[in-house]
């Protein structure tokens, strides 16, 4: 609710109030309230306004009018996914993905020789298959489409399988498994990702970007699928404050329930403190590019350098 120009937070352990300058964003899940006018004070102060389902990824959003696509933005962006351009961005995303892994899993410090062996051995393996990446060519995306997913996934399964053999033995896993999840790593992994979604989809609003005309994932309908390419430049922020908090034995069996299915969820306890790590970590100061600034204030910049991309557009 809205209280003297501030927003008033009422929970079970009492009221809090908090000045508009402090929020980025406010995010309502499942049984949450949010009255009128602390929407229009977070409208007026362009905090975005997210509804998310219980996996953490947004279901809607209010924002301002002022955020709305422009024709100009859309008509290159549209252009952009159909040119050869585009070829060299989805592969430039797909290249500083596999080298974000290889960046968190030097990170790590292996317990032995043998595992020393192990992580090196399968660097080098991602080292290839970013060559591979980088090889890749056509006229559009659609060519290079099939090789693209072959080698990115690939990849991808490398890194996950390195990454198991640091996480405490309790929380090891066969594999990645999306929703639902079969474990608690992958559980909250998908909340993670569900707010880094969000996080992502706000800033190419508020670029004047539209969200759902993708340059790589384009085929599923009413999906914000330019955000599915652009998470993937990201997702290692996640995947770095879930491997931390696992291995700082911060989760408990308070922090997610087993279903009859086999599958996980995140309780309310393990929601806070994931939602509490993964902003913690968004607000730290870092530099990117020259500039310093938070992880969260980067989103931002990298949306308004693709809407800035996507204008310069000339088309070929």
């Amino acid at each position: 609710m809205k209280d003297s120009g501030n927003f008033m937070v009422i929970h079970k352990d009492g009221k809090q109030r908090i000045n508009p300058d402090k929020i980025e964003s406010i995010v309502i899940g499942k049984g949450a309230l949010i009255s009128s006018d602390a929407t229009l004070l977070a409208i007026e102060n362009e905090i975005d306004v997210m509804f998310v389902d219980r996996t953490g990824e947004p279901l809607g959003r209010v924002w301002s009018v002022k955020y709305g696509s422009i024709s100009t933005i859309r008509r290159k962006q549209l252009n952009f996914t159909l040119s050869k351009a585009a070829i060299k961005w989805v592969k430039e995303i797909a290249a500083e993905k596999i080298d974000n892994h290889i960046a968190l899993l030097l990170s790590f410090n292996p317990r032995d020789i043998e595992t020393e062996r192990i992580v090196n051995k399968n660097i080098s393996r991602l080292e290839d298959y970013k060559t591979k990446v980088n090889g890749l060519e056509g006229e559009i995306v659609s060519d290079i489409a099939p090789g693209l997913r072959g080698w990115e996934g690939a990849a991808t399964r490398i890194y996950f399988e390195t990454v198991n053999i640091f996480l405490p033995e309790e929380y090891r896993v066969e594999g990645r498994s999306q929703h639902p999840a079969m474990d608690v790593f992958n559980c909250l992994l998908n909340y993670g990702y569900g707010i880094l979604y969000g996080k992502i989809e706000g800033a190419l609003i508020k670029a004047g970007i539209d969200p759902y005309v993708g340059v790589f994932h384009r085929d599923d309908y009413n999906r914000p699928v330019l955000v599915f390419d652009v998470i993937e430049k990201f997702r290692v922020w996640i995947d770095y404050v879930v491997v931390s908090i696992l291995v700082q034995s911060v989760i408990n069996e308070d922090c997610y329930s087993l279903k009859e299915d086999g599958s996980y969820w995140l309780e309310n306890l393990g929601k806070r403190i994931l939602i509490q790590s993964v902003n913690d970590y968004l607000d730290e100061i870092v530099r990117i590019e020259e500039k310093d600034r938070s992880r969260e204030y980067h989103l931002t910049v990298f949306a308004q350098a693709l809407a800035r991309k996507f204008l310069n557009f000339k088309g070929e």
